[in-house]
């Protein structure tokens, strides 16, 4: 059989006439639900945009005028954990990179919805492997560079994209931070020292927006953002890659008491009973990120490791200064795979476990009745290189067919 043959095969499409956007079925070999054990032949039904029904086929009818799709291989469909797709764009120009104001080194005001083109290509690109949900905004590199967001890979308007409008404020300790010159900061201690300080405004004005008088302060979007942060209300989202930066992100947690979730952590294996003290989620580095500065002694094991101390841990795209800005979390999730995580660890952390450390796990993540019918086709195993994803759905409706 050639390989055209074989990709017209895993994706059987009979278009019914009459059959409305938001309701299709989906029948596979193999179902990866990521809430239990996988399924085999089986069908999901998305009806009005969620799903209705999954489980063996000889069990689930297909309601009458549904569009059906078959494929090898259903999982949920994936979810980048930490990226900065549809801010930072595919052409790596002056007009399409937005995911960093560099005026100032603390701008938590700055809003991911802003800023967010749900046009951009690369956005498109992800979803064409089975990326249905991003978690993206500002980039790593300031201090806090600004806030992040939670989107469906389509929609043509940041609208009809939204999922979540304010997922966390990212902040950057270490290396990444440091200013040049006579901008601060220029040292560890002064990163930290200026972002105790600004909580502390933040703590000042919140309790001060409370009283109702005349000494009642005017809304300040900076501080209103961390108050949000310190009421535990969104979590402080920490760029850190060196074990002592990240020892420090820890220390402010546990001082101001606030929500966190650690991003990159190149080297927590060497504070792992740290983190883990902490309760704190990791979203790990892209796995093939380049080992250099901060990043070089980056391992292919951590997200196995972290999984193993039983740390929530998920995986990213992340962001790259050069193109194409992000990598693909479908790739990272194989490599990590096959270095310790394997299969259903690997599938949980680019699926459920994103879904639980973003908040959004009552809608995407996991293949459950109820959830939104975002489905990922695969002609075989997902991380394995040769693979194709031959169908992405979401919502119920079919937003990519071509191979890739």
């Amino acid at each position: 059989m050639t390989r055209a043959a074989s990709i017209g095969t895993a994706l059987a499409c009979l278009a019914a006439s009459g059959s409305a956007q938001g309701q299709v079925a989906v029948r596979g070999e193999i179902v990866h639900t990521a809430a239990g054990q996988p399924l085999r032949d089986a069908i999901v039904v998305v009806e009005g945009g969620a799903i209705s029904r999954v489980g063996p086929a000889d069990q689930v009818e297909v309601p009458r005028g549904f569009r059906t799709l078959n494929a090898k291989v259903i999982t949920p469909g994936l979810i980048d954990a930490r990226s900065t797709i549809g801010l930072s764009g595919y052409l790596n120009q002056a007009h399409d990179q937005d995911q960093l104001e560099s005026s100032q080194a603390m701008q938590p005001e700055l809003r991911a919805i802003d800023a967010y083109n749900p046009r951009e290509t690369l956005v498109a690109w992800a979803r064409s492997y089975g990326v249905t949900t991003i978690h993206t905004g500002h980039a790593p590199r300031s201090l806090i560079s600004g806030q992040t967001a939670v989107f469906k890979t389509r929609g043509n308007t940041v609208e009809e994209a939204l999922v979540k409008p304010l997922a966390m404020v990212a902040a950057t300790l270490g290396e990444g931070a440091r200013e040049s010159g006579e901008k601060s900061p220029g040292t560890r201690a002064k990163m930290a020292a200026m972002l105790r300080a600004e909580l502390l405004k933040a703590r000042e004005y919140d309790a001060k927006r409370a009283i109702e008088d005349d000494s009642r302060p005017d809304r300040d979007l900076r501080l209103e953002t961390l108050a949000r942060v310190l009421t535990g209300e969104v979590p402080l989202l920490v760029t850190v890659q060196r074990a002592h930066d990240i020892l420090t992100a820890l220390r402010i947690r546990k001082e101001f008491e606030i929500p966190m979730v650690l991003d990159g952590v190149a080297e927590a294996y060497e504070v792992i009973d740290r983190i883990l003290e902490a309760d704190v989620p990791v979203i790990v580095h892209p796995t093939m990120m380049r080992a250099a500065g901060e990043t070089e002694n980056l391992s292919f094991e951590t997200a196995s490791k972290l999984y193993a101390a039983g740390i929530p841990t998920a995986l990213q795209g992340g962001f790259e200064p050069y193109v194409p800005k992000s990598r693909l979390v479908l790739f990272e999730a194989g490599v990590a795979a096959a270095h310790g995580l394997g299969f259903d660890k690997a599938l949980r952390s680019v699926t459920i476990d994103a879904a639980r450390i973003l908040g959004v796990d009552d809608r995407v993540g996991s293949i459950e009745i109820g959830k939104d019918g975002d489905l990922a086709l695969y002609d075989g195993d997902p991380f394995e290189y040769s693979t194709h994803c031959v169908g992405v759905v979401i919502e119920g409706d079919v937003v990519s067919e071509e191979a890739r």
